[in-house]
């Protein structure tokens, strides 16, 4: 059986008929429950524990548990148009468009990408929630044809899926939500600079051909072999402008600190992709030329009480521009002293929640933080390492905040480079 609120009823249905169960019963929760007083949330819940009852008993027995079909490795070969207009309107028919226009994925191109990696094709790198569709290699390319790619970006691609299935990034969570969330991809090593990913002036905006692409292939890959689409399996209220395309590189030559990739344990000379479960972007425009005040600003802008982070005790992310960077290191700060200094300032009086929020962190915290009132200092993350710091960017006193979808962690895979 499904259980949900009645605005994922067709995500409910979906998923299950994804899974096998298509005749699955669903179970309605009516909402918004936000609205409600107490007494009425408390006879929804009479009303539903006996609908579940219900649904339960009148199923047939066994009739749910059908094993849910297995999905196919290898990408079917279909007659598409070949005219470029009509293959797009073909595409948005099928709902395989992210609104953009697409490469016909065809066979030379999708084999002259697969040449880029020793993995062979029909290998699955990973299901894919929320529909859990099979991302085998050859789905991985064919998808990179659609958004663009040069060949050489699939290992990119497959390092990027790879990370996106770890349990601890809760891809299952970040699909389906009402949040705007979408996974960032953050490239690191040799392959970033090969490649041509950006990670300095305007490294999260257009102009970048590697960056636009692999991050749009990403969707991709998360729409058609994942099953999010908006309006289905997707539910996100406003979504963002990030569920496009979100991919940059670290400033390397520009970090005064170690690189990502090395402080989350990989070689300085290894190439990796760290997916990053972001709710989108705010620019932090400060000219303070001492350490002590600008931590305290960006501090104060990431203490919001709306954010995820807050809610559930996330990881949140800021982008240092080499600039700000160089300002904290020249008083002597390493990586980890920013992130503690940023932990403890960031913390705000659990007050400035309302009401019926404050109750919430009260439930989900309670374990970490014990009793909470209105003057117990809520910090985003459990531990001043759970703030992610990356170096990117160009010229500029310009840094950003990254809130994140909160239940979600970033997972980093090495990218493996064949010829």
């Amino acid at each position: 059986m499904t259980i949900c609120s009645a605005p994922f009823t067709e995500l409910g249905r979906t998923q299950a008929s994804a899974l096998g169960h298509a005749d699955l019963p669903i179970a309605v929760i009516p909402h918004p429950f936000g609205l409600r007083s107490r007494e009425e949330v408390r006879r929804i819940a009479e009303q539903c524990v006996a609908d579940i009852a219900r649904l339960v008993c009148e199923s047939a027995a066994g009739e749910a548990a059908r094993a849910a079909a297995p999905a196919s490795a290898r990408s079917g070969r279909i007659e598409a148009p070949v005219d470029l207009d009509e293959f797009n309107r073909f595409c948005r028919a099928c709902g395989w468009s992210d609104g953009l226009p697409l490469v016909p994925p065809t066979v030379e191109r999708v084999e002259a990408t697969l040449r880029h990696t020793r993995r062979a094709r029909d290998e699955v790198i990973a299901a894919v929630a929320p529909g859990f569709g099979a991302a085998s290699v050859e789905h991985i390319a064919a998808n990179a044809v659609m958004a663009g790619c040069e060949p050489e970006y699939l290992p990119i691609l497959i390092a990027a899926v790879e990370a996106l299935a770890d349990p601890a990034f809760n891809l299952q969570g970040i699909q389906a939500t009402t949040n705007p969330a979408t996974p960032w991809l953050i490239v690191n090593g040799p392959i970033a600079r090969d490649l041509g990913i950006n990670g300095g002036l305007n490294c999260l905006g257009q102009g970048a051909w590697a960056n636009a692409t692999i991050g749009r292939a990403l969707r991709l890959i998360l729409q058609n072999v994942g099953g999010a689409r908006p309006g289905e399996m997707d539910r996100a209220t406003h979504g963002q402008p990030g569920k496009y395309t979100f991919c940059c590189a670290e400033n390397e030559a520009e970090n005064p600190w170690e690189p990502l990739h090395v402080e989350r344990g990989f070689a300085r000379d290894s190439s990796t992709v760290t997916v990053v479960g972001a709710s989108g972007t705010l620019n932090m425009n400060s000219h303070a030329k001492e350490a002590t005040d600008l931590l305290r600003a960006i501090a104060d802008t990431m203490a919001f009480p709306l954010s995820n982070d807050y809610y559930f005790g996330g990881e949140p992310w800021v982008i240092l521009s080499p600039e700000h960077a160089e300002i904290l290191k020249r008083e002597g700060l390493g990586k980890s002293d920013v992130k503690r200094r940023l932990w403890e300032q960031s913390r705000f009086a659990a007050g400035r929640f309302a009401a019926k929020d404050r109750a919430r962190v009260q439930h989900i915290r309670r374990a970490e933080l014990g009793t909470i009132d209105a003057n117990t200092l809520v910090p985003a993350s459990p531990g001043a390492d759970g703030i992610g710091i990356v170096v990117a960017g160009g010229p500029g006193t310009h840094s950003v905040y990254v809130p994140t979808f909160g239940v979600t962690r970033a997972v980093t895979r090495a990218v493996t480079i064949e010829s």
